[in-house]
């Protein structure tokens, strides 16, 4: 299969999610809009992930390109095209749906707990994950859960996980994907966000958080795409790569 990662910065790659594709023996197609390289037609793939950045869903003035990514959203749900979107790709997908998307209540930067909901056991891409888990974050904003959508997990601050209706797509607020190497680079550059500024993020503490946390969290990420993967093959008719292993 040929996988589709949407990016929207050098240090926001698809992380574990891109390792678990090309492990899985499928193709990992980098491309993106805020960077000037835009995807192909949506037809042209097998499975999209779109994922987090720092600008948000309404910066139409400095992101002019938001609205093309929307629309490229927009033609994988019409065409059924898997699509599983994280953080601000969470939140594009949720726009494209008609839920609003907004400041949340409090910033989450660093390690919060999240719980699954009841009908995340049901689920084919969330079924093997634990009913609580503490994830990565690092978001001042929200999706609400549109009309439709199934809730799959919820933090104290906001919804973190939801599928759109019947459909194969997927939202995470929390950050999964993220690699050691990923989260050494926004701690390092943390000061160019006024909230975790504002909050007194502490670096160094930071680092030995993701140092404790992130083999497991790793994993956790590899089991998320893995149930993608599996979708993905499905709805395109490929056998998975470890299926005959």
């Amino acid at each position: 299969m040929r996988i589709l990662s949407v990016i929207h910065g050098e240090n926001a790659r698809a992380g574990v999610f891109g390792e678990e594709v090309v492990a899985e023996g499928h193709e990992l197609e980098e491309k993106s809009f805020a960077l000037g390289d835009p995807p192909r037609e949506i037809e042209a793939y097998d499975g999209v992930l779109v994922l987090g950045g720092s600008m948000n869903v309404h910066e139409l003035d400095g992101h002019p390109w938001i609205p093309d990514e929307a629309r490229l959203i927009e033609r994988a749900l019409e065409t059924g095209v898997p699509v599983f979107g994280v953080c601000l790709g969470s939140q594009l997908l949720g726009a494209v749906a008609g839920a609003q998307v907004s400041r949340a209540p409090e910033p989450e930067i660093g390690w919060f707990d999240v719980q699954t909901t009841t009908e995340a056991p049901f689920d084919p891409v969330f079924r093997d994950l634990p009913e609580r888990f503490t994830a990565y974050q690092w978001h001042s904003y929200q999706s609400e859960l549109p009309v439709g959508a199934t809730a799959l997990a919820q933090s104290s601050v906001c919804l973190q996980a939801y599928r759109l209706g019947d459909a194969a797509a997927w939202g995470t607020q929390f950050h999964a994907e993220v690699t050691r190497k990923i989260c050494e680079s926004w701690i390092a550059n943390y000061d160019t966000d006024p909230d975790a500024v504002a909050q007194g993020f502490d670096p160094e503490a930071e680092r030995a958080r993701v140092a404790e946390e992130i083999g497991r969290w790793n994993e956790l990420g590899r089991r998320l795409m893995r149930g993608f993967l599996e979708v993905a093959a499905e709805r395109s008719g490929a056998e998975p790569a470890r299926a005959t292993a």
